[in-house]
């Protein structure tokens, strides 16, 4: 075998049909859509149309709904971490966060904010922060020496610490298991809450 006798196996490209091409084709003049109606027409586009029945896809049941709120998180596994380390796009002793990640090419984009999942193994300890992270993520790094900060706890630790300080401010005392703090800023802040009703 030479390099110019390589060929692709039989079949593998199949030519495209050239319609409305001549009589010879088979396919000429009315180029296999028939005579006359709306379908031989340009401009047509009635996908899912069954002539006024019911559509399949409106006879098939809802199932769940899009979310509009939902974070939009990038997701990267322990070993594209370590790829990139062994590369030396990463730097292992710095911090590294979403933008560290884009730039080394391990991930395209930050979007919401990084998932750190834990597939794959660690040779050397890493400090990062991402938005949030599974638990055998956290133990992988952790146990090669290394931390993770994840900001959804500080996130959601701060939206709650302001939907309590607007409750109390409107004269609401949440449940004690819902209040943030030590028992005594708890105490505290209940007996001022009910001082001022």
């Amino acid at each position: 075998m030479k390099l110019n006798e390589i060929r692709d196996n039989e079949g593998a490209h199949k030519k495209r049909m050239r319609v409305g091409r001549g009589p010879g084709s088979g396919k000429g003049k009315t180029a296999g859509r028939g005579v006359k109606g709306q379908k031989s027409r340009s401009g047509v586009a009635i996908g899912g149309f069954e002539g006024g029945q019911m559509p399949l896809y409106m006879r098939m049941p809802k199932r769940g709904f899009n979310n509009a709120n939902a974070l939009k998180l990038a997701e990267v596994n322990l070993w594209r971490l370590q790829d990139a380390i062994d590369a030396g796009k990463l730097d292992a002793k710095s911090e590294l966060k979403g933008d560290a990640l884009v730039a080394a090419g391990v991930i395209r984009r930050v979007k919401d904010g990084v998932r750190l999942l834990g597939t794959g193994e660690l040779k050397q300890a890493l400090n990062l922060v991402v938005w949030s992270a599974t638990s055998g993520a956290i133990k992988a790094i952790e146990a090669a020496g290394g931390s993770v900060v994840q900001e959804r706890i500080a996130a959601e630790a701060k939206a709650a610490a302001r939907v309590e300080k607007r409750n109390l401010a409107k004269g609401k005392v949440p449940p004690a298991k819902a209040r943030l703090g030590d028992e005594n800023k708890i105490s505290a802040r209940t007996k001022r809450a009910a001082a001022k009703a």
